[in-house]
């Protein structure tokens, strides 16, 4: 397999802690190895956007503005992990930009100047895995407490953390 040409990665649960409805910057806290994992990619000079729901827009349990400034810590925490797209409908509306629908894998793909065949998204539940698979893109879950078996199993691909999932992503594995 070719090596990816950008890589989604979604938000909570993957590159920072899930701290369901976190309004609060001071709440982020990074992943294992998320720095370092996109530290290499930067070094490999493979662009990077973020991918999420954030459906607590919708219920009024956020506000745009506090997703931003969550967003915002992440990044400064992270250092640049590229453009962020986030879904703010709740999961009963019907869209084509919330996870497992494509439109946030599509928007990121467009965005970053490649095809969604060229992009590995990384995440940590079905719905990240769902929207690769809709838009055309590559995945690999990297597993949480949260993620359930059968998400694991229905996996196209898994690593046990994100230095993993790069390490297979940089070799052209996935």
């Amino acid at each position: 397999m070719a090596q990816a040409l950008a890589v989604l990665f979604d938000r909570d649960g993957t590159i920072i802690v899930d701290v369901p409805g976190n309004a609060d910057p001071l709440r982020v806290t990074p992943m294992p190895h998320a720095h370092s994992a996109l530290q290499r990619l930067r070094r490999a000079n493979i662009p990077t956007a973020v991918v999420s729901n954030q459906g607590g827009v919708a219920s009024g349990h956020l506000t745009s503005e506090q997703v931003r400034a969550v967003n915002a810590r992440a990044e400064e925490l992270l250092g640049p992990h590229g453009p962020i797209f986030i879904c703010e409908h709740g999961e009963s509306f019907e869209c084509d930009c919330r996870k497992p629908q494509p439109g946030l894998v599509l928007l990121a793909a467009a965005a970053l100047g490649v095809r969604p065949a060229d992009c590995v998204v990384v995440g940590d539940i079905g719905a990240d895995m769902g929207a690769a698979l809709a838009a055309g893109a590559r995945g690999i879950l990297v597993p949480t407490p949260r993620t359930r078996s059968e998400e694991i199993s229905d996996a196209p691909a898994v690593a046990t953390h994100l230095d993993e999932a790069v390490d297979a992503i940089l070799a052209g594995d996935i």
